[in-house]
C-alpha cells in the first residue's frame, strides 16, 4: 500500500503522509484518536489544499476500496474522525471565510472555519452564528454540520440542520454538487439526480413514512441525531403541504461525513442577541430538584438552561484556572441549574431573572439563587463548558466515559427519565456525573466505568445497552448533539427498528455504494466495546524523576487528556494554550498530540518506553509555556513530561552537545564573566556572533544578550547601602538577573530599599531552569535539593523570597515541590509558599496598605504589558497590573498576546527560528510596532525582551524598572 501511497503523493497539492519515518510515524499517531475512547491508527493522513486534491482522494479510495474519514478538530465525541484508512484534515488549507451578506443574513465559508473565529469575523456586521457547543473555541463548521451540533441556547437558536442554506460537496463518484433550499427531483442528473429521484421515491412511500413517524423520536424530543435525518426531510414540503421548502441539507447535517465530502457551506444568521444578561444560578439538594425547577424555568422562555452536578463544581475547587469561577457558589449544592436570560435592558433581564425565582421560591424548589450579571456570567458558563475537561481529574483508572452522554428525552421526562436511569447505574455499581443541556432534555451523564478491566468493559456495554431500552421506553433519541458514530451506531436497530435500519443502509448506500465515506460510523458499526484506547492489560509502572504521586504516575496524567482539543483554540480567542499548535495549525503540534504519543508508548510493555524517536518528534515544538497546567481544564502538564521525556530519552541515546551548552548556561556566563567585554565584543559583532551561532546551532539571524561589566552579586556586596530596618525580604539572585540583566536587579534592590524593605540575597546555587528547559532533570533535582537546604531555615511568611525574572523564581512554586526528596518535601512546600514574583509582592503590600501611591509621580504614562508565560500559567499579569497602577495616573494595560514564542532556548536554536516567529506574530509583534514610542512596553521575561527587541527592534522594561523610575525620592 505504500507504494500506492507513493504514486498518489505527486498528484496532491496539499501535504500526505504514509510512511514509516518517525516524522510521519507521528503524525499518523497523533491522528489515532480524538475526544472519544476510540484509537486506531491510520493508513495515512492528508492535509488537501484544494477540491482537486480530495477528489483524487476520492479516486484513490474507490480503486483501492478504502475509506476517507474527514477531520475538523477532532472534538468528537462518539468516534466520527478515527479509523483505518485515510484521515483528511480540513483544518489546515480549507479555513476561509468566502462571503458575508449582511441584508440577507449569510455567510459562505469552508469547512475548516472555527465557530469562535467566525463570529468574531461577524461582529462588526451585529450578526452571530448561533449554534455553539461547549467546544465552540475549536470546533469547525464542517465537524459542526457532521453532528449536528447544537450547544448552549439551543432551545433558542436550534441547531446547525436549522441554519444550513447551502452545501458545495463532492460525491462519492467524484462529481461536484450544490445542495441547496428548494432543490427537488427536477433537473439533476448523474449521482446526484439518482439520489433526489431515491429518496422521493423512498419518502413518498406511505408505509415509509408512517414508518419514520412511528420509530423517530417523539416531537417534544428536540435533541435528535439518531441515524440520518429522514424525519426532518418529512416535514418539508411535498410531504407535508404547509412544511418549509425541501432542503436536502438537513440530511446532511449529522450525517457524520458518510455521504458526501463538504467544501463549502452557506450559512442562515442571526442577529447579535440582546446586550443585558442575567444568569440565575439555581442551587439545589439533588439532581431530582434541579431537573423539577428546569421545567419550571422553562415556563419563562429563557435563552439556556444547563445544569452542573457536584462532581464537576468540586474539581473547580483549588484548580489553577476554574477556582476563580467558584466565587458565586453558596454551601455544597448537589447541583446548580444556570437560566439564562437576555433583554435590551438590564431592568428587563433582572426582571425576568427575579419572576423565575420568586415561582421557584413559591413551590421550594433551590435552595440559594444567586443571579449574574453580564460579564459575570462568563465565569458560571466557563464551568458548564468546562466540564468534560474537569472531570479527567478523577483519581484513579476509574474514569467518566462517553458512553450515554449524548441521549436526549422531552424535558418534561427528563426527571422520571434519570430515576429510572439511576437503577441502571446502580445495578452496574457505577456513579456518574449530569451536566448540561437540562433545557434541551439531554443531560450528559459521564458513568464512572474502569476500562482497564473486564468488568469495566462488560458494564460500559452494558449501561448503553440497558439506556436503549430506556430511550425506547421515553420514545427519545439515543444521540442528541455528539452523533453515532461508531459508538452508539450498533444500537440504531434497535433504537429504530430494523426496517427503519434498512432505510437507513439505503441512503448510505445510494450516496455512497463503494462505501468510501468515513465507514463503519451510523452504518453497519464495529461493536461498541472494540477498537477501545485501553486494555486489559497491566502496565508496568515507569520509574521517573519528577513525582508524579499526585497524578498516580506520569501515565496517568497523559490519561488525563480527554481529548476535548482546547489546546486547539486560535490567536482569535487568545490565552496561552498552544503557541506551537497557534503557529502551526498542525495536529502533531497540540498539547492533545503530545499526551496522546506519549499516552501510546507509555501503555507498552518495554524497560525505557521513552526511548522514541517518535516522542522526541511530537514534543519537540513544546515550549514548555505551562500553558496547558492551567488552560486545559484536565491541567495535563506536558511540559513536566516532556521535560521528563528527554532525561530518560538522553539516558538511552546521550545528551547533545548544545543541550548540555544551554544547560550549563550558569557556568559559561560564570567564566564568561572574567573578561565581559571580550565575551561583548563577539556578540556584537554581527561575523563573529553569526559564526558562533552556527557552531552552537542558533539561528545566525539571532542577537545575543551581553554580559554586565559587574555580576550583581559582586555590586550587592561591594556597594554601601543604607539598610532599612524594615520588612525583611530575601531576594533569589537567578542567574540571567546575576548575569545579563544586572541593571534590572540594581532598580529592584534600590526599589524595595527606597520602599523601606530590607534586602538580603541569601546564599543559594541557580535555579536549574535551564537544566529543566532541556531535560536534564538529574541535575535540576540536585539543584533544587540544594536550595531546598540552603533557604529552607530562612524563608517564612515575615522572610518570603522574592524573584525578578519569572521562570526562575517560580521553579521554587512548580517544580521544585515534585523534585524534592522526602526529606526536603516539607521545606520545599513551606518556601513554595513563601515565594514570590517581584510584582506579587509589590501589588500585595501596596493592597495591604504598606506602600502608596504618594511615594511615586503623578505624572502620566501609558503602558501596556505582556506577561512571561508563567506569570500567566504559575501566577497572574493582574500583579503586574496593580504594581504599574500605583502611580495614580499611569494608564497600564494587557497585551492580549499567548506566549512570545522565545521560550529561553527555544527562539534561538536554529531549527525553531522561524516557529518563534511565527508565534510572535500573532499578537505580539503587530501590537508592539502599532504602539506610539510614548507607549512603554513591559515584559518581565527576559526572553521576552529579547524577542520583543528582535522582532520589532523596541525596548521592552522590566515592570520593576518602570516602577523604580517612577518613585519619588524622600527630600
Amino acid at each position: 500500500m505504500i507504494k500506492e501511497f507513493e504514486r498518489l503523493a505527486p498528484r496532491i497539492k496539499g501535504e500526505l503522509y504514509f510512511d514509516n519515518s518517525p516524522k510521519h510515524q507521528t503524525r499518523l499517531m497523533a491522528y489515532a484518536t480524538d475526544a472519544s475512547i476510540y484509537q486506531e491508527k491510520p493508513l495515512a493522513v492528508v492535509l488537501p489544499a484544494e477540491i482537486n486534491d480530495i477528489k483524487e482522494l476520492i479516486a484513490f479510495a474507490t480503486q483501492h476500496k478504502l475509506t476517507l474519514i474527514p477531520r475538523a478538530a477532532g472534538t468528537s465525541l462518539a468516534g466520527q474522525v478515527v479509523g483505518k484508512g485515510i484521515v483528511v484534515d480540513i483544518s489546515h488549507k480549507f479555513t476561509s471565510i468566502l462571503g458575508v451578506n449582511k441584508e440577507e443574513k449569510w455567510v459562505r465559508v469552508q469547512p475548516g472555519v472555527i465557530r469562535d473565529d467566525l463570529n468574531a469575523y461577524l461582529r462588526p456586521y451585529g450578526l452571530l452564528f448561533g449554534p455553539e457547543t461547549s467546544t465552540a473555541s475549536r470546533a469547525m463548521i464542517g465537524g459542526m454540520v457532521g453532528n449536528n451540533s447544537c450547544g448552549l441556547h439551543s432551545i433558542v437558536w436550534g441547531a446547525v440542520r436549522d441554519h444550513l442554506l447551502e452545501v458545495n460537496a463532492i460525491l462519492s463518484d467524484g462529481s461536484e454538487v450544490v445542495i441547496k433550499v428548494g432543490d427537488h427531483t427536477q433537473g439533476h442528473t448523474g449521482l446526484k439526480g439518482k439520489i433526489y429521484h431515491e429518496l422521493n421515491d423512498m419518502l413518498s412511500n406511505e408505509h415509509n413514512q408512517q414508518l419514520i413517524k412511528n420509530s423517530y423520536p417523539k416531537k417534544d424530543v428536540v435533541r435528535r441525531n439518531t441515524g440520518y435525518a429522514l424525519d426532518a426531510l418529512l416535514q418539508m414540503q411535498p410531504y407535508q403541504a404547509d412544511g418549509q421548502p425541501f432542503n436536502l441539507c438537513s440530511l446532511i447535517a449529522g450525517s457524520e461525513g458518510t455521504l458526501a465530502f463538504i467544501t463549502e457551506v452557506k450559512l442562515q444568521l442571526l442577529d447579535l442577541p440582546p446586550s443585558q444578561i442575567s444568569v440565575v444560578c439555581i442551587h439545589t439538594n439533588s439532581i431530582d430538584e434541579a431537573l423539577r425547577a428546569n421545567i419550571v424555568a422553562l415556563k419563562h422562555k429563557p435563552m439556556a438552561s444547563e445544569l452542573v452536578d457536584k462532581f464537576i463544581m468540586d474539581f473547580t475547587i483549588n484548580h489553577p484556572e476554574y477556582h476563580k469561577n467558584r466565587f458565586f457558589i453558596e454551601g455544597d449544592p448537589a447541583a446548580i441549574l444556570m437560566v439564562e436570560f437576555m433583554a435590551d435592558t438590564a431592568e428587563a433581564s433582572s426582571g425576568q431573572a427575579n419572576a423565575l425565582i420568586n415561582e421557584l421560591q413559591a413551590l421550594g424548589l433551590g435552595y440559594a439563587y444567586p443571579v449574574l450579571h453580564n460579564k459575570d456570567t462568563v465565569f458560571a458558563w466557563d464551568v458548564r463548558k468546562a466540564g468534560l475537561g474537569l472531570l479527567r481529574n478523577i483519581q484513579g483508572d476509574a474514569q467518566p466515559v462517553n458512553l450515554i452522554e449524548d441521549c436526549a428525552v422531552s424535558p418534561l421526562e427528563l426527571p422520571d427519565y434519570v430515576k429510572d436511569l439511576e437503577v441502571v447505574l446502580k445495578k452496574h455499581g457505577v456513579q456518574a456525573s449530569y451536566y448540561a443541556h437540562a433545557g434541551a432534555g439531554e443531560l450528559h451523564i459521564e458513568p464512572i466505568v474502569n476500562l482497564k478491566t473486564t468488568e469495566g468493559q462488560a458494564a460500559f456495554r452494558g449501561i448503553l445497552a440497558d439506556t436503549v431500552e430506556l430511550i425506547k421506553k421515553y420514545n427519545g433519541s439515543l444521540s442528541g448533539e455528539h452523533g453515532d458514530g461508531r459508538l452508539r451506531g450498533e444500537f440504531i436497530p434497535t433504537v429504530l427498528g430494523s426496517e427503519t435500519y434498512e432505510l437507513l443502509r439505503k441512503v448510505k448506500y445510494l450516496f455512497d455504494p463503494n462505501n468510501i465515506f468515513n465507514a463503519g460510523k451510523v452504518i453497519d458499526t464495529p461493536k461498541m466495546d472494540t477498537h477501545l484506547r485501553v486494555d486489559t492489560k497491566p502496565v508496568p509502572v515507569t520509574d521517573t524523576i519528577f513525582n508524579f504521586n499526585k497524578n498516580g504516575s506520569i501515565l496517568r496524567l497523559a490519561e488525563k487528556c480527554s481529548g476535548s482539543g482546547d489546546c486547539r483554540k486560535t490567536a482569535v480567542t487568545g490565552g496561552l494554550m498552544c503557541p506551537s499548535y497557534m503557529a502551526t495549525r498542525q495536529e502533531k503540534d497540540t498539547t492533545r498530540a503530545r499526551a496522546n504519543v506519549l499516552r501510546q508508548y507509555l501503555s507498552g510493555q518495554e524497560t525505557n518506553p521513552f526511548d522514541h524517536e517518535e516522542i522526541k518528534e511530537v514534543m519537540d515544538l513544546c515550549l514548555s509555556c505551562k500553558g496547558c497546567k492551567i488552560e486545559c481544564p484536565s491541567s495535563v502538564d506536558v511540559a513536566k513530561m516532556k521535560a521528563e521525556f528527554l532525561q530518560h530519552y538522553y539516558d538511552a541515546n546521550g545528551v547533545p552537545m548544545r543541550a548540555k551548552l544551554i544547560g550549563n548556561f550558569t557556568k559559561q556566563m560564570k567564566l564568561a564573566s572574567i573578561a565581559p567585554g571580550v565575551y561583548n565584543a563577539i556578540v556584537n559583532n554581527d561575523v563573529a556572533r553569526r559564526a558562533m551561532n552556527k557552531l552552537i546551532g542558533f539561528h545566525p539571524d539571532r542577537t545575543m544578550p551581553e554580559l554586565a561589566k559587574q555580576t550583581l552579586r559582586s555590586w550587592f556586596k561591594g556597594r554601601k547601602a543604607t539598610r532599612s530596618a524594615g520588612k525583611l525580604v530575601y531576594l533569589f539572585c537567578d542567574e540571567f538577573t546575576n548575569y545579563n540583566d544586572v541593571e534590572i536587579g540594581k532598580k529592584a534592590i534600590q526599589l524595595l530599599e527606597n520602599l523601606g524593605y530590607q534586602v538580603v540575597i541569601p546564599e543559594h546555587l541557580e535555579s536549574g531552569r535551564t537544566y529543566l528547559s532541556k531535560g536534564l532533570v538529574r541535575k535540576a533535582a540536585e539543584i533544587a535539593n540544594q536550595n531546598v537546604q540552603l533557604l529552607g531555615d530562612l524563608i517564612s511568611k515575615d522572610a518570603p523570597l522574592i524573584g525578578i525574572e519569572p521562570s526562575a523564581v517560580l521553579t521554587f512554586r512548580d517544580e521544585y515541590v515534585d523534585l524534592a526528596k522526602d526529606e526536603n518535601l516539607e521545606k520545599a512546600l513551606r518556601i513554595a509558599k513563601h515565594t514570590f514574583t517581584i510584582e506579587e509582592f509589590i501589588a500585595q503590600e501596596f493592597t495591604e496598605g504598606r506602600i502608596s501611591a504618594e511615594q511615586f509621580s503623578d505624572e502620566k504614562r501609558t503602558v501596556a504589558i505582556h506577561g512571561h508565560c508563567y506569570q500567566k500559567s504559575l501566577s497572574s499579569q493582574s500583579y503586574i497590573q496593580t504594581m504599574l497602577s500605583i502611580p495614580a495616573n499611569y494608564e497600564v494595560s494587557l497585551i492580549p498576546s499567548g506566549c512570545c514564542g522565545m521560550a529561553g532556548s527555544f527562539g534561538y536554536e536554529e531549527e525553531h527560528y522561524e516557529v518563534s516567529n511565527k508565534i510572535g506574530e500573532l499578537v505580539l509583534f503587530p501590537f508592539v510596532r502599532s504602539q506610539p514610542e510614548e507607549v512603554i512596553i513591559a515584559a518581565a521575561g527576559t526572553s521576552c525582551r529579547h524577542q520583543i527587541k528582535d522582532g520589532t527592534s523596541r525596548k521592552a522594561k522590566h515592570p520593576v524598572e518602570i516602577l523604580g523610575e517612577a518613585y519619588l525620592p524622600k527630600d
